[in-house]
């Protein structure tokens, strides 16, 4: 296999058995930067002489992580002290952090390879930005981490850090092919990442395998992983979600395949449907994160209005109508079915459920939608995608799984079973 092909897992193996340096990992990498890039536009930043010297860096100092010596890229949204902090827009243009990201400096602690900042959309909104889809450069990568999600699926970087307020971590992960991570709710620290909406934003991990996530993900929380968990016929809800009218027959064969899958492999596969209160949760998420966003870009709005996108202004106009009673409304539904998933997780490991309506679309004007994603950044709760096949264009359709608040290295371990379970890419 190529080097830049490399899981993180068989690169830890290889450094740490000298048959392998982080200089011929970051080559490997860079090489496939400057072969692809033309096409993909995942890169808002890169400096290549800059990152080969991270990479001799590390190659003179001890191993200290299983990410010592791994390229990461890192979203334009999240602050890498002296890069460029553009947000995705002209307001920012040459704009630059004057500090680490948390979530940054625990990488470099950790022995990383900061690699330089991937696109965003405006603002980590809607409005689509340059990269375009790896597998098929007519369709969209998703959005808002969508430099980070094409990056990683392309083999620019064998990780790569995004941010999600609605879907913007499990949607792009699902359209682009890659595992995508989104753990419970500030268990990463978002200190120096440009606020979106504050009661959902959460920095997520890209990967191509969830073991990649598993190693990845103490270094980033900078707290120490449990052992191992040892995962036998997981108890798993196949749950349709109030969304389901929303899936695609790619959407629908992927998640009946899983599960049937799953049932034979030996999982306790049982379909469950949510309460009723959860109709109105996506609604409510729409609500907090219009309320949040509004108020986030303030200065923006009030200082250099003639330079957000046509998309972000009506976006913009319908986030101004929303009233305080409304926002507290909203948050009270979440909070009630906050309440309502406790129990859920009392009978299942996780619950199955679409990770997008289904493979990319064909448009570079839209980034998609992030209709199965958005009731579960509310919640707060952990979610992960993984690859499952591919749609009538033959890209990427992925599924999802949901853990109970807290439970991230638990969900970890469910996914790592279903994974190998269902052999995928």
């Amino acid at each position: 296999m190529e080097l830049n092909r490399l899981s993180i897992a068989e690169v830890s193996a290889r450094m740490n058995a000298g048959t392998l340096t982080s200089v011929q990992l970051t080559e490997a990498c860079l090489a496939r930067v400057n072969a692809r890039e033309p096409e993909v536009r995942a890169w808002v930043h890169i400096d290549p002489a800059e990152v080969l010297a991270q990479a001799r860096a590390c190659d003179a100092t001890p191993r200290c992580s299983a990410l010592h010596g791994i390229p990461v890229g890192i979203k334009d949204i999240i602050d890498v002290a002296g890069l460029p902090a553009e947000y995705g827009s002209p307001i920012y243009a040459g704009n630059r952090a004057v500090s680490d990201a948390a979530c940054v400096s625990a990488l470099r602690k950790a022995g990383a390879i900061i690699m330089g900042k991937t696109v965003t959309t405006e603002f980590a909104m809607r409005h689509p930005n340059k990269t375009r889809n790896p597998h098929n450069p007519a369709h969209t990568p998703g959005g808002s981490s969508s430099g980070s999600a094409a990056g990683v699926a392309d083999g620019m970087m064998p990780l790569a850090l995004g941010t999600q307020t609605g879907g913007s971590v499990l949607r792009p992960a699902s359209y682009c092919g890659v595992v995508g991570f989104k753990p419970t709710f500030c268990v990463i620290n978002r200190a120096g990442v440009k606020p979106n909406g504050e009661s959902l934003d959460t920095v997520g991990l890209f990967t191509r395998s969830v073991e990649d996530a598993r190693l990845a993900f103490p270094v980033v929380t900078e707290c120490a992983a449990p052992a191992p968990m040892a995962i036998a016929n997981p108890r798993i809800g196949f749950c349709r979600t109030p969304q389901w009218a929303a899936a695609q027959p790619e959407t629908v064969a992927a998640i009946e395949a899983a599960a049937a899958a799953l049932a034979r492999a030996g999982a306790q596969v049982n379909e469950y449907a949510l309460p009723s209160a959860f109709d109105a949760l996506a609604k409510a998420h729409g609500v907090i994160n219009d309320y949040e966003a509004c108020r986030a870009l303030s200065h923006e709005i009030r200082t250099a209005r003639d330079r957000i996108s046509a998309t972000v202004q009506s976006r913009i106009e319908s986030m101004a109508a929303h009233t305080l009673d409304d926002y507290l409304r909203a948050r009270r539904i979440v909070t009630d079915c906050q309440l309502l998933l406790r129990d859920v997780f009392n009978h299942f490991d996780s619950l199955l459920v679409p990770s997008a309506p289904g493979e990319a679309p064909l448009t570079l004007n839209s980034t998609g939608e992030p209709t199965f994603n958005a009731i579960w950044t509310a919640l707060h709760v952990p979610a992960i995608t993984l690859p499952a096949g591919t749609g009538p264009s033959g890209l990427p359709v992925g599924v999802q799984l949901v853990g109970a608040l807290g439970a991230d290295y638990a969900l970890l371990a469910c996914a790592a079973w279903v994974e190998s379970r269902l052999h995928y890419a």
